[in-house]
């Protein structure tokens, strides 16, 4: 008695869907487990996104009064009180970033750290307003001004939520950098 023609055939279609479903499986699981043997390889991409200087590790800053660097982004210039024209670009690219991230400006705050001469009346004037100017000058500033790279000249610096000096900007390169990471940043923070 010969078989039917038929009857080798449900094997066959259950080999055929282990192997749809091995091959599924191996198209879902090959690229995470390439990335998990680049990562643990040590891999790490070349290039980066932001446009500041990242500070590594972050510094934790001492507080200072009135809750200084505490539960928003800060905007910190550090110079002569006597504020020269680098001092008013500063200012400038600190003012004009924030102002343009729209809704977001009252998650992002700006200071001056004022090591010497305070202060200029410029720093007073209407196109600063909002402008937290503290006088560096004391010994009470000194634990807050060490956590600060001593190459300072010509930067912008920013402090998280948290009170962690985490990056720089030159301003004189590429201020509109500034107001990428800025953004960046606040679309991904979660805090202030």
């Amino acid at each position: 008695m010969s078989e039917p023609a038929g009857a080798g055939a449900p094997g066959g279609a259950r080999a055929h869907n282990l192997r749809t479903v091995a091959a599924l499986a191996l198209l879902f699981l090959l690229p995470l487990g390439l990335a998990f043997c680049a990562y643990y390889a040590g891999w790490r991409p070349a290039a980066s996104v932001n446009h500041g200087t990242l500070i590594t590790p972050p510094r934790p800053l001492p507080p200072l009064p009135a809750g200084t660097f505490r539960g928003v982004w800060t905007l910190v210039y550090v110079g002569d009180g006597s504020c020269d024209a680098d001092c008013e670009r500063a200012l400038l690219v600190m003012r004009q970033a924030r102002l343009a991230l729209n809704n977001d400006m009252t998650r992002v705050a700006r200071v001056f750290l004022a090591t010497g001469r305070c202060c200029a009346p410029a720093l007073r004037g209407p196109g600063n307003a909002g402008l937290l100017v503290l006088d560096a000058t004391g010994p009470a500033a000194a634990p807050v001004l060490a956590q600060f790279p001593a190459a300072r000249a010509q930067a912008v610096f920013v402090v998280d939520p948290l009170g962690n000096l985490m990056m720089s900007y030159d301003d004189r390169k590429d201020p509109h950098g500034l107001l990428e990471d800025l953004r960046k940043l606040l679309r991904l923070s979660h805090i202030g």
